[in-house]
């Protein structure tokens, strides 16, 4: 474990005139951003940080070091909106017992959401000099931790698991490492996200850089709201044919499945903390402009006013990530992966000191360190996969990241 931070902390939050762009106001220094249609937080610097120790207590740990640091905090917030005052970036590993979970307080967040916009600031805050971003320039691609190939058997393992009963359904992931020309700038990949995947969270958090549409929880008093995903095809060659791939996958037995195991796992997690919930009967399509999945938006009341990250406790690995049942799925991931997803397919957001927030379940991402990036996706494996099937969505969902980094 390590902390690093400025005590106390002396906050204060201002109304400022609309910024438009908001990535575009971040300099070349380890940026922060949570990203939806225009709106959302960025930071950069640093007022304190956590690298949050492993194991079964680490939301628990994660809550307390943030509770006694803004209890401690001297806070003038003339806004006092979710997101107002201190603002906790974090990324927890997918894995409970793998190091490399972290919660940053930048010495700077800018803020726009609902026609306002704020400024929050840490201490005698210097604002950093704003450079144009860089093109990493070309890009060269190899394997990650195994080729296609390799992956493919892995899936026909898992799949025949599932025919011999051991679990429903299980996420396999895929890596494929990526090397620039130059030192690769986060912000390039975060505006080229933003652009072409408005619906999605961009987020960029201690190196980790993506767009995930998958929404784990929002928590704003004692409201909750969670977008679930599972079910996905590739978008079509033309209307029709998109029309009649979003057709085939809402009427597929096998993905309908795999999103009632998805639903059922986040209705499982929420019940016990609110006091109303409702789960939609029938999935709808979300379409992004690579691929179509089957969704479903839960929304609740808390019972006891729970603070985000005792919500994301709850539903951490939901079944669209890990599988079902949770115990028999994660086994099945440490024998065939073959891999650290780290920071992929954990949480990833911010929380204030009022506890609200949003959190999401990183996909669609990469590390990014100096010249190199790790990109990853995953595919929701059941007893009907076809191995070649599954590597092609997988393929498909990398292409968010070659996008971000290609242009």
């Amino acid at each position: 474990m390590s902390v690093a931070l400025i005590r106390p902390l002396v906050v204060r939050t201002v109304a400022v005139s609309d910024p438009d762009d908001l990535l575009a106001r971040l300099p070349d220094a380890a940026p922060y951003a949570w990203i939806r249609h225009g709106e959302g937080l960025v930071g950069w610097g640093e007022a304190a940080r956590a690298a949050v120790p492993p194991g079964p207590g680490r939301f628990d740990w994660a809550r307390g070091w943030l509770s006694s640091l803004f209890a401690g905090a001297l806070i003038e917030d003339q806004v006092g909106v979710p997101g107002s005052g201190p603002v906790a970036f974090g990324s927890f590993t997918f894995d409970g017992d793998a190091q490399g979970t972290v919660l940053v307080v930048p010495r700077v967040v800018l803020a726009r959401r609902g026609g306002r916009a704020w400024l929050t600031t840490i201490g005698d805050s210097a604002f950093d000099l704003v450079s144009p971003p860089r093109e990493p320039g070309r890009i060269r691609y190899a394997d990650g931790s195994l080729t296609a190939a390799q992956w493919e058997h892995r899936v026909a393992r898992a799949v025949r698991r599932i025919k011999d009963g051991m679990l429903d359904k299980v996420v396999l992931a895929r890596d494929l490492t990526a090397v620039a020309e130059r030192d690769i700038d986060p912000r390039v990949l975060l505006g080229r996200l933003a652009e072409r995947y408005p619906e999605c969270y961009t987020f960029s958090v201690d190196g980790l850089v993506g767009a995930t549409p998958e929404l784990l929880v929002r928590h704003t008093g004692q409201a909750v709201e969670s977008l679930v995903l599972a079910g996905t095809t590739a978008r079509g060659g033309g209307p029709a044919d998109d029309a009649a791939r979003g057709a085939a996958l809402h009427a597929s037995q096998k993905d309908r499945h795999e999103h009632a195991c998805a639903v059922a796992s986040v209705r499982e997690a929420l019940a016990p903390l609110c006091s109303a919930l409702h789960v939609p009967d029938e999935p709808e399509l979300l379409v992004l402009p690579n691929v179509q999945h089957l969704a479903s938006r839960v929304t609740g009341r808390l019972s006891d006013g729970a603070s985000v990250l005792d919500v994301v406790a709850a539903m951490h690995p939901t079944a669209a990530v890990g599988g079902t049942p949770t115990g028999a799925a994660l086994g099945v991931i440490r024998e065939l992966e073959g891999m650290d997803r780290a920071g992929y397919a954990g949480p990833v957001g911010w929380i204030d000191s009022r506890g609200d927030g949003e959190w999401g379940i990183a996909l669609r991402c990469a590390y990014v360190s100096g010249r190199r990036a790790r990109l990853f996706a995953g595919c929701g494996i059941m007893a009907g996969s076809d191995p070649a099937a599954e590597l092609a969505e997988a393929q498909a969902k990398l292409r968010v990241m070659r996008y971000a980094l290609e242009g």
